[in-house]
């Protein structure tokens, strides 16, 4: 299969994970399945075969920033960087509706955080754990005014 080809493929199974997340109050079990796991499974199964095939062929390495710059000159670890990319932030797009669902933070907090983390990946973590905290707080401030003397 071509390196094209792959990246379409893989391309439309993430985004076919992120639709599922957006849908995910209304379908929470299938949503946990297919976004958290079966599709940055099939990513990483790409993955893994692109870097078996083609890692002794590339140049260059993580010892500096050149280095990287030159180990992303191949194409298909190049690709594989684009599918190392698809399936941690979809993982941890599953992993911010997840924890928003258990810790008890409206979907419609959530909601922003999942494009940030589908573009820019730690920004989105950032914006929900931020969230989260000040969530939590929030939570807790009435309990701990009640206890005062």
């Amino acid at each position: 299969m071509s390196a094209d080809l792959i990246f379409q493929y893989a391309t439309l199974i993430a985004v076919a994970g992120w639709a599922t997340l957006l849908i995910s109050p209304l379908i929470p079990r299938i949503s946990d399945l297919v976004a958290a796991y079966t599709m940055p499974a099939l990513i990483s199964v790409a993955y893994a075969g692109l870097i078996l095939a083609f890692w002794t062929r590339a140049q260059g390495g993580f010892g500096s920033l050149d280095e990287v710059a030159q180990l992303f000159q191949t194409r298909e670890i190049l690709l594989a960087g684009w599918l190392h990319y698809l399936a941690f932030d979809l993982f941890v797009g599953a992993w911010i509706v997840r924890r928003g669902r258990v810790d008890g933070v409206p979907f419609w907090l959530v909601l922003p955080c999942l494009p940030l983390t589908f573009l820019f990946g730690p920004v989105g973590y950032l914006a929900f754990v931020a969230i989260r905290a000040i969530r939590i707080q929030v939570r807790a401030a009435p309990a701990i005014e009640g206890r005062r003397p």
